[in-house]
């Protein structure tokens, strides 16, 4: 029914997969800090601290979950407060800009 091969490939790609859980998440964490960092730097607490706060809340979730060696919820949160992190930033950074074209006008 099933030929070494596609046991060798089943095998291989489980692994791959599993990796991803048995490895903690450094890269993600690192992201989403220094996304937390570029929004802050853009003004977000005060321009869209309600998306900053979210973005530090996943951040804390997921190292939290890093302590307890759930690496894949924390790689979720990671990736989901770096994405949260960004939406502050760029929102901060537009309104930030109108704020300043709109003072600028007579």
């Amino acid at each position: 029914m099933f030929n070494g091969k596609t046991i060798a490939w089943g095998l291989a790609v489980a692994l791959a997969v599993g990796a991803c859980s048995v490895t903690p998440p450094v890269q993600e964490m690192s992201d989403a800090r220094q996304a937390i960092s570029a929004a802050e730097t853009a003004d977000a607490e005060r321009f869209a601290a309600e998306a900053l706060e979210e973005a530090d809340a996943l951040l804390n979730s997921a190292e939290r979950n890093l302590e307890r060696r759930a690496y894949a919820a924390a790689r979720r949160d990671a990736v989901l407060a770096k994405e949260s992190a960004m939406r502050a930033r760029d929102l901060a950074e537009s309104l930030r800009d109108q704020r300043y074209r709109s003072s600028d006008q007579p």
